[in-house]
């Protein structure tokens, strides 16, 4: 398949920071890819990069077969990015902006209907003769998703989305760009949600500290770093104590429930058999697999 996005050993630095560090990535056309990584990791880095905010120091950046420093135009005409900042021109409404946005890439009045399926689908009808000034946070975001998609990209960028919206705004946008993608649009997004990631995408390429420390299908990750742990509701809620019996210090505790980290499914009957034997009373148990965030944090140096 073609290459959407191609980050080729690219390195940031700046000042004694080094930002981005060797960092060699291929996206295929019509992916849902997550780009996953702590605060700091370098994301933001390699989506401005791809939006020719920022040049890298080493290596190169294509959008679509179009070098984003050689070919900034075409480059740029090919994707749209939503920011993680509320960042709008404070003297046109929802609907002007969004003329105005399709303009600058070359969209005319024939853009229109386009215009008025994305507003209708992130539900801004009401709002479309506001002023962005006078918007909620939450609708600002959804304008500054629409000004992204505005021009019909075939790659499109989503930083951090859905930080600070409402639930049902998640679900309808989520709903939109996998039509989206369905159509064959490339999805880049990064996200601290990752039960987002976990259920839309199809690949996860994981980073700390300006490099890539995994990348692979989501179903492959789940599947390598699979564990399972023991979680169980206990009678007697007593984290030192427990602490003594169990002799295992990597557990969890919420109220009366524990999960245990389990090397081995056997050390799950081990675990029983010592509370039984201390007479501590087990109310409910389960065994639970490993998620994306399990798997994030071990990754990222966060666990």
């Amino acid at each position: 398949m073609k290459k959407a996005i191609v980050f080729n050993n690219v390195k940031k630095t700046f000042n004694q920071l080094k930002a981005v560090d060797g960092v060699s990535l291929s996206i295929e056309e019509g992916e849902f890819f997550a780009l996953l990584g702590p605060n700091g990791a370098g994301k933001s880095t390699l989506i401005n990069m791809m939006a020719g905010l920022v040049r890298p120091s080493n290596g190169s950046v294509s959008v679509m077969g179009f070098d984003v420093n050689k070919e900034y135009q075409k480059a740029r005409h090919s994707v749209g990015i939503v920011p993680q900042e509320l960042v709008f021109d404070p003297f046109f409404n929802v609907r002007e902006m969004l003329r105005f946005q399709a303009g600058y890439f070359g969209k005319d009045k024939s853009n229109d209907k386009w215009v008025d399926e994305v507003i209708e689908r992130l539900d801004l009808t009401e709002k479309s003769s506001t002023n962005m000034r006078k918007l909620s946070g939450g609708m600002k975001r959804r304008a500054l998703i629409a000004q992204a998609l505005v021009h019909r990209p075939p790659v499109i960028v989503l930083d951090e989305p859905t930080a600070g919206v409402d639930v049902e705004l998640r679900q309808k946008l989520w709903n939109f760009i996998n039509d989206l993608n369905k159509e064959g649009h490339t999805i880049v997004l990064t996200t601290h949600y990752l039960e987002e990631a976990e259920t839309l995408c199809n690949r996860i390429g994981m980073m700390r500290s300006g490099k890539i420390v995994a990348l692979d299908s989501t179903k492959n990750l789940l599947k390598q770093f699979a564990s399972k742990n023991l979680k169980v509701r206990l009678h007697k809620n007593n984290f030192k104590k427990i602490s003594k019996i169990i002799g295992m210090p990597n557990f969890e505790q919420n109220n009366d429930w524990y999960i245990f980290k389990l090397k081995k499914v056997s050390d799950a009957s081990k675990i029983i058999e010592k509370l039984n034997q201390s007479k501590i009373q087990i109310l409910d148990m389960e065994l639970i697999e490993s998620d994306l965030e399990d798997i994030f944090l071990k990754l990222t140096g966060k666990n």
